[in-house]
Formats: structure tokens, sequence, C-alpha cells
């Protein structure tokens, strides 16, 4: 890159101006921006006693910042949604440390995207030349034991092998516009079978009174916000623990960011029963949080997939994201994707080991993403095969 660069680091986004940090981000991926990551720190949710401690790297030239790092200090391995729990185990089981270890990623966000942020002008390529070595020279210095990287774009994740870094694919689950005009557009796309059970499943939310709101923006109250906190506060305790994000985060992030929400509400008898929790930017739609008061057949379905699905035919967007897991998202017509992650052991012999795990997982995820499209309920495959049954 022509002229002298100049490599900074900041622990808190508080210290550069979101317009600024702003130039660099995702066009496709609201995660990137100020706010939202400006909002974990506000809330407490990341920083202070927590195990994501920021530390954003910036390379600046003569006409300003042209690339950043979301870099954090991790202390364990919770909401990054790329395990690698077996990974502390072999290090511990040597006589090694795993943690802490550093992070590039999107605090509690398994979303695909940029994660090496530059210019428009700036290639990944170029941004890693002046960030990397600093970085890594850095982390040595400082004990980390590993750097990673999460849910790159490919070619982030291409640049990063040509450097060292192993490639990890995994998989999630994507809805794809493919030009529809409306859901019933979309249901033609399904074999016989699957469409009847989705207009089922549609219809049994009709029948029983349940309407669903649709809010973005302005339209969003702090009283739907709550709705959703509970809700996703409620989803956490029976399903996975305690939660990531905190009622402060939620507050914060509908002051700083709501032109980017988009809020899917269940309402029964005059009650708000269940909602998710999405956000917006470019041409795709994210669906993080989702929750329910009660049992509801089919809501999770209607709220997760349906309504956001009609939504983002309604409104042009290319691509919907509804979270990182999902058999029953492949069921109703999002096919498995690959995902890609980047990984640095600092450790020679534990490197080697988890090189050789990486090569092997590979080849068995790609076949398996194969396959499993092979089998889609999508009368249209990855072949492009067409036959209804």
């Amino acid at each position: 890159m022509p002229g002298k660069t100049k490599i900074t680091r900041i622990s808190s986004l508080s210290e550069i101006p979101a317009e600024e940090w702003n130039l660099l981000g995702d066009p496709e991926n609201p995660f990137s921006n100020h706010e939202f990551l400006y909002s974990l720190e506000l809330s407490s949710c990341v920083g202070g006693r927590t195990s994501w401690i920021p530390e954003y790297w910036l390379a600046e030239d003569e006409s300003g910042v042209h690339s950043s790092l979301p870099f954090y200090h991790k202390y364990d391995s919770y909401g990054e949604y790329i395990f690698d729990h077996s990974w502390a185990n072999f290090f511990s089981q040597n006589g090694l440390s795993y943690y802490p270890k550093g992070l590039v990623a999107y605090p509690f966000t398994p979303v695909n995207g940029k994660k090496i942020l530059r210019r428009n002008n700036v290639s990944a390529e170029e941004a890693l030349d002046v960030l990397l070595p600093p970085l890594l020279k850095n982390a040595m210095e400082e004990g980390l034991s590993s750097i990673h990287f999460l849910f790159l774009e490919e070619e982030e994740a291409r640049a990063l092998e040509k450097r060292g870094f192993a490639t990890r694919i995994t998989h999630q689950f994507h809805w794809k516009n493919r030009g529809y005009t409306g859901f019933e557009n979309f249901l033609g796309d399904f074999r016989s079978k699957k469409r009847i059970q989705i207009k089922k499943e549609r219809e049994t939310i009709r029948e029983s009174g349940i309407r669903i709101l649709c809010k973005e923006g302005k339209e969003i109250s702090e009283k739907d916000m709550d709705s959703i906190y509970n809700f996703y506060t409620e989803t956490y305790s029976r399903k996975w623990g305690s939660p990531y994000l905190n009622r402060k985060f939620f507050k914060i992030i509908l002051e700083k960011f709501s032109q980017n929400l988009v809020l899917f509400l269940a309402e029964k008898d005059g009650d708000t029963i269940g909602g998710t929790f999405n956000l917006k930017k470019g041409k795709k739609l994210y669906g993080r949080y989702w929750g329910s008061s009660s049992h509801y057949p089919f809501l999770h379905f209607e709220c997760c997939y349906y309504a956001p699905i009609e939504y983002a035919i309604q409104n042009g967007f290319e691509i919907f994201e509804a979270g990182a897991q999902g058999e029953q998202k492949f069921l109703r017509g999002f096919p498995a994707v690959p995902t890609y992650s980047s990984h640095f052991i600092f450790h020679d012999q534990a490197r080697n080991a988890i090189e050789r795990f990486l090569e092997s997982e590979r080849m068995h995820m790609q076949e398996m993403i194969r396959e499993t499209n092979l089998s889609s309920p999508l009368k249209e495959t990855v072949r492009g095969e067409s036959e209804d049954q």
C-alpha cells in the first residue's frame, strides 16, 4: 500500500467516530457497524469482567483509517459458535494453556461477512499485509495461544490461508430469493407434500387467533423491546443457560440502531405472546433472537421463517440468514451453505495436530453439504434438477 502506514490499537470504539469506522464496514452486514459493536461495550456485554476484551486494530494512511480488525482477547469459547472446546481440552491434556486466545469476530453473532474491515479501495490482502504481522507479533508477546477469524468471506479465508492460517469449513442454512413475487410463488418451488404442510402450519396460526405484526425503525417501542428481551432470556434459560446480552443492550440498540431493526411480534387477545429480533442491511436480513411466553404450535416457524421470508420478498432482500442451527430451516427452504473460519496456533505440535484434523473435517463437511442439498424439499436441487413428487 503506497505511503506510510500507522498501526494503532484502541480498547473502545468511543475512540473513533462512528462515521469513520462505518466507512470500513460490510455494506451487507449490520454487525460490522459501530452502532452495534459499541452498544455491546456500553451495555457491558463485552469488556470489563466479561471473557470478551476488545482491542480494535486500525491501520491509517494519509487518507485516514483504511482497514481494521475487530479483535478480542478471549478467556473462554462461549458466544463464538465455532466450537473449539476439544482443542482447549487437547491443550490442557498436554500441559498447555489455550486461554487467553485472540479472536476476530462479532461477539455472540454467527453471521457471515467481512471481518477484515476496509475501505472500498482496499483489498483483504492489502489490509492483512499491514495489520497481520504486528497482530501476530503482539499476540505472541502477550502469550496468546492462537488467533482465530470467525465467519469470514471465502476471499478472506483464502487470503489468510496464504499467510499460514488453517481454514475450517462449517455450515449454516440460508434462504435465497430467486426472484419471488410473493410467498405463494416461493411455495411453488417446493415439492407438493412439503408445500401442503407449510400452508397448513400457517393456517393453524391464523385459525388460532394469533396475529403477526412487523415493526421496524421508529415503529418499535421500548415496550416492544422489553417483550423481545423477556422472550430472549426465557429461551436461553430453557435451552442454553445464561444469556449473553442484557436488558441494557436492547435499550441502547433501539436508541442507536433502530433503522436497522425489524421485529416480528405475535399477538393474541391483545397480548404479545412471542416474537423475533432481526437486523437488516443492504440486501440481507438476519434473524437473531426468538422466544414466546408459552408453546403455540408452529409459532416458531411463523415468526422465525415464514413472516421474515414474506417480508424479504416484499422488500427485495436477496439473502435471509436465520441463525446458526437448523435442520428445521432446511426443511422449509433454506439450503445448506459453507461457512469459513481461519485459525493460527502458535504451538508447533498443537498446530500440526489441529491442521490435520481440519483437513479431514473439510473433506467431510464439503461432502455433507452436497449430500444434504441433494435431499432438499425444494424441487430445484444444487444440481439444478427439477421434478415434482
